[in-house]
């Protein structure tokens, strides 16, 4: 869940795929090119990602455990159409690995990706038991 200052400084959060990149510590999103979400962030560049697991339960116990990382931090604009479709296509790999079909979105929906990352700068995680 991303979230970010939408219209009149209201909180808005939203669910988003991401790709975490090990080399630069950043976490990308794509979308397309017009939108809330991308004028919220034209006019705010601080956000929060969270990311959290389906939960489990002990043996025994009705409560739910969820582990969850939140990451702080703001929102650089990725221009370079290169690493637009490289990002794209390791994204693609979290859910498919049909080459054919990664290429032909690449060629198709590449040029309108709007694509922006998420530069950390503090990160927090925990287990929640909701008892």
């Amino acid at each position: 869940m991303l979230s970010v200052l939408g219209d009149d400084d209201y909180p808005y959060g939203m669910p988003l795929n991401h790709f975490y990149c090990e080399d630069d510590g950043k976490i990308y999103f794509h979308s397309g090119m017009k939108g809330h979400k991308i004028d919220a962030i034209s006019r705010h560049d601080k956000a929060s990602f969270c990311v959290y697991d389906q939960g489990f339960r002990r043996d025994g116990e009705w409560a739910l455990n969820i582990r969850s990382v939140i990451v702080f931090g703001h929102i650089e604009i990725v221009t370079d159409r290169e690493k637009i479709c490289g990002i794209s296509r390791l994204l693609c790999y979290k859910f498919t690995d049909d080459e054919k079909y990664i290429e032909e979105e690449i060629r198709r929906s590449g040029p309108r990706t709007f694509m922006f990352a998420l530069v950390p700068e503090h990160i927090t995680g925990k287990l929640v038991n909701e008892a």
